[in-house]
């Protein structure tokens, strides 16, 4: 074999590893993934780019006020960014006040970017059963959000947890670690 045709299988094994390692990191380790609205204002806005953490849940269980990415069942390609407010087995139920209940206690937390209109309730205006592998998510807007009140979404189950968004990459002005808890 000439030096030529060494250096090209060379250059080529060269790609087909970083290849392979790419796909190694991106279907288990993390991921890029943009922001599309304004539903998790004022934490995350339109267009932030942000890598998703698919390493912890494989070890540990979500938990309350994590930010999690999530399919959208009824469009292929398409991936919410919610938070966690239930968590399995609980019961989640918000009033006409906008006050949100976890097994019939007001939840404490300040991401809500307003009081949920009672238009803006959704089927949580009832008691929502979380079942043993169920998180109700919601939109830190409360009032601009497609989450878990909406029948199409509805309770999401851990299976389908792509993972946990970790660090914000763009704009490099708000580059950095994102505050779950």
């Amino acid at each position: 074999m000439n030096k030529a045709m060494k250096e090209m299988i060379s250059t080529l094994a060269y790609l087909l590893g970083v290849l392979c390692l790419t796909w190694l990191v991106i279907t288990f380790v993390g991921q890029r993934t943009e922001v599309d609205g304004s539903s998790m204002e004022p934490m995350l806005s339109d267009m932030d780019n942000l890598i998703v953490d698919k390493i912890t849940y494989r070890f540990a269980d979500p938990k309350r006020f994590d930010i999690i990415v999530f399919p959208f069942k009824q469009q292929e390609n398409t991936f919410y960014i919610k938070r966690i407010i239930g968590l399995p087995g609980e019961t989640v139920q918000i009033d006409v006040q906008g006050n949100i209940y976890i097994n019939g206690e007001v939840l404490e937390e300040s991401y809500g970017r307003e009081v949920i209109s009672p238009e803006h309730v959704g089927i949580a205006i009832d008691p929502v059963v979380l079942g043993e592998d169920e998180y109700f998510v919601m939109g830190d807007n409360r009032n601009n959000s497609m989450d878990s009140r909406a029948e199409i979404i509805g309770n999401i189950k851990r299976e389908d947890i792509v993972g946990r968004a970790w660090i914000r990459i763009w704009p490099l002005s708000k580059f950095g670690i994102l505050k779950h808890q």
